[in-house]
């Protein structure tokens, strides 16, 4: 062994590239984000972390790192995407959808760019396989972005899911435009009232439960998440098992997000994320980026002309702005439906209305999920 690569052995740095360093780079935006400018910062933060130790040999990658086993873990057995919608499930109070079912369809509607985005994908030469991890993306659902590419495209894995919690984060700067773009000042006044059927605590609590059996029979590619989610909204529906249900939306939840940021930033490794000494440049990253952002787009206006149709239809009783809330991310896109109403109307409360919508969005993305790997995975 000459003294290049015995100081090569000692000092890792002496492979580190321009590549390394810009990661590294990367890495630091996204913590400055999660902490100055609190973008999402419970997966912002463990995930510029984790770039960060991705880019100084401890990738999920690398057979020896403490990295790996994580990902390992949580990720390739896809446990911590379904340990969040545990969480996520427990937090969620699904009695506006119920009273309004209706709204269901502002949640199917909000899920067009996914597709749309993924057949733009294929055309522009994308894999089946990643054009729909790809497409997953515009439903602003981080664990179902996860589990889908997991399964589909697990080289992906990093810039999908920076792209949908990054997305996600951005809400309140990418749609308000849209929204005003796509809606009437007249249309945003509209006021609707709240006087919805009372939902028993026996169907609140048989709600899970159905809906697990059926969406497992329909789609069961889809049963894993649809289970989880449900799992969690019937221990707290339940009424019996508050210690499990504010274990779900705590502990359970914030442990799992904290060891899924650092396994999905420790896969963004500037080979796979930026440049490959092989091949280049990876443009493929920037190409998943920029496809993922226009579902998002896509998918905010597909809702929004859902919810102009509903106005129509209904005689002007419907705001087309809870149309927004179809893509998930809950709770934020139905905070911001009701935020812009009542800042045009400050005696305009469409709140109730907008987590009806918001709510169905969270059923449709994992729906929408199931369906694309049954698809996918029957093609491939």
């Amino acid at each position: 062994m000459n003294v290049l690569d015995l100081l090569a052995n000692i000092f890792g740095g002496l492979t580190f590239t321009w590549a390394n360093a810009l990661m590294l780079l990367i890495g630091g935006v996204l913590i400055y984000l999660a902490v100055a400018k609190e973008y999402e910062p419970v997966l912002l933060l463990p995930i510029g972390f984790g770039c960060i130790l991705a880019n100084l040999g401890m990738s999920a990658y690398a057979e020896e790192s403490f990295m790996r086993v994580i990902y390992k873990a949580g990720i390739e057995t896809e446990l911590f995407p379904l340990l969040i919608f545990i969480g996520v499930g427990a937090m969620i109070d699904f009695r506006p959808l119920l009273a309004q079912p209706s709204l269901a369809l502002l949640g199917a509607a909000g899920q067009f760019g996914i597709f749309g985005t993924l057949l733009l994908a294929a055309a522009l030469g994308f894999p089946l396989n990643e054009a729909a991890s790809i497409g997953v993306i515009g439903a602003i659902d981080g664990p179902t972005a996860i589990f889908v590419t997991t399964k589909l495209a697990p080289h992906l894995l990093g810039p999908i899911a920076v792209a949908a919690y990054s997305y996600m984060s951005l809400i309140p700067i990418i749609q308000p435009p849209i929204m005003r773009m796509m809606t009437t000042r007249k249309e945003r006044l509209i006021r609707m009232a709240y006087a919805p059927r009372p939902v028993s605590r026996m169907t609140a609590v048989a709600f899970p439960v159905m809906v697990t059996v059926a969406i497992s029979l329909i789609a069961p590619s889809a049963a894993p998440l649809i289970a989880a989610l449900m799992l969690g909204n019937l221990l707290r529906e339940a009424g019996v098992v508050d210690r499990l249900s504010k274990a779900a939306q705590n502990e359970i939840i914030n442990i799992a997000t904290l060891f899924l940021g650092l396994a999905i930033g420790a896969t963004m490794t500037a080979d796979k994320f930026l440049y490959d000494p092989a091949t280049g440049i990876q443009w493929q990253t920037l190409m998943v980026l920029g496809l993922g952002l226009l579902a998002f787009v896509v998918d905010t206006i597909a809702g929004l002309l859902f919810g102009k149709l509903m106005c129509f239809v209904t005689g002007g009783k419907v705001n087309p702005l809870i149309g927004a809330c179809g893509i998930s991310a809950f709770p934020m896109a139905g905070r911001l439906s009701a935020k812009m109403a009542l800042e045009e109307d400050p005696d305009n409360f469409i709140l109730m209305h907008a987590m009806g919508a918001n709510t169905a969005g969270q059923l449709g993305s994992v729906i929408a999920g199931g369906v694309l790997l049954a698809v996918v995975m029957g093609m491939m």
